[in-house]
């Protein structure tokens, strides 16, 4: 992209920034990854002037990239410091993806789509992230070769925790998900403490459903 068109963004981007300020968010980290993230590239041209606006945005396949105050709220809530490996269920857009590669060590994220799986890898190369693992397959099943992992973030509901999630958090570990049914759900924030998962009940919300193995049939 020409410096100039993306200096035409800076502006927006700055603005949402302050926005989510406003609004609450308060983990500077997550500010400044938002701040440095060209959201822009990872919607559709059709509604790329629309990409700086707290909106969720559709991106092909029956699917939409989250509104960005979701995206903060939930990076805010898992507390990353920057040395984490991140499991991330569901890549859709991949701009969370990025997000979170800015704010941990490690990320591996699994998508079942491979539209959006190709589409998410090409702009991550192309905004020069490496720090980013990709598998296309069943988000429920895990990424057990690189477990355990610091944070689980869950971008589906689901009817229950899937036994994989647990068995792949480590110690100490916090996985983020959407527990309910396929229409309404509530986002639990989960905590491994030795073989229990302590849960915290954050707020009700709306996602696509969690397809796979041991989640919603497809």
């Amino acid at each position: 992209m020409a410096p100039a068109v993306e200096q035409d963004f800076k502006g927006v981007r700055r603005r949402l920034v302050e926005t989510l300020q406003q609004n609450g968010i308060r983990d500077l980290a997550v500010l400044h990854a938002i701040d440095e993230t060209p959201r822009h590239l990872f919607v559709p041209t059709g509604v790329r002037h629309r990409a700086y606006e707290d909106s969720a945005l559709p991106i092909g396949n029956s699917q939409t990239i989250s509104q960005p105050s979701i995206h903060a709220r939930y990076l805010e809530l898992l507390k990353l410091t920057g040395n984490e490996k991140v499991l991330e269920i569901g890549t859709g857009s991949g701009y969370q993806t990025a997000l979170l590669a800015k704010l941990a060590a490690q990320v591996f994220s699994i998508e079942r789509i491979p539209a959006l799986l190709d589409k998410a890898r090409e702009i991550i190369a192309q905004i020069g992230l490496r720090n980013i693992s990709f598998l296309m397959g069943d988000g429920t099943l895990g990424w057990r070769q690189y477990a355990p992992y610091d944070a689980i973030l869950v971008g589906a509901g689901a009817p229950e925790v899937p036994l994989t999630y647990k068995e792949q958090l480590a110690e100490g570990g916090r996985l983020l998900i959407p527990i309910g049914d396929k229409e309404e759900q509530t986002l639990f924030m989960c905590t491994r403490r030795g073989d229990e998962l302590e849960h915290e009940e954050i707020a009700p919300v709306r996602f696509v459903p969690l397809l796979g193995k041991y989640s919603w049939s497809s």
